[in-house]
């Protein structure tokens, strides 16, 4: 049986070897994800063209695991994660995040990514933002 480390670990590598069709399956079909503070992507159609864009950097993602808490068949991933890539420009891109993931059980035992934040609380904006 699979646990939620696995697939994070199975999405970076996806990521990495830009392989779309991999990262897509790793996520519930009504899943969403942040792509930026501000930008949702949800579903899988949604969800593919906001990963194509990381692909499309040819970039090298790293997770490094915080913490993973578990209650029955729901998980909370939190992590740290750097990309490292190219714009199509030929520019180097360098960005960086703390992740806080949601991950569901499903019945076969495989854990899928119902919520996607890879930007932590920078979803908050700042405090001036949000007065």
């Amino acid at each position: 049986m699979t646990n939620p480390i696995d697939t994070v670990t199975q999405l970076v590598q996806a990521i990495n070897r830009g392989d779309l069709a991999a990262a897509v399956a790793l996520y519930e079909s009504n899943a969403m994800l942040v792509v930026r503070p501000g930008q949702l992507a949800r579903g899988a159609t949604e969800i593919r063209d906001a990963l194509a864009g990381f692909v499309a950097l040819k970039a090298t993602l790293r997770s490094e695991t915080q913490q993973v808490l578990e209650a029955d068949n729901i998980a909370l991933y939190l992590g740290r994660w750097t990309l490292r890539g190219t714009d199509p420009a030929g520019q180097p891109v360098a960005m960086n995040g703390e992740s806080t993931d949601v991950l569901r059980r499903q019945r076969d035992g495989r854990w899928l990514i119902v919520l996607d934040n890879p930007w932590g609380a920078r979803i908050l904006g700042s405090p001036e933002q949000s007065a």
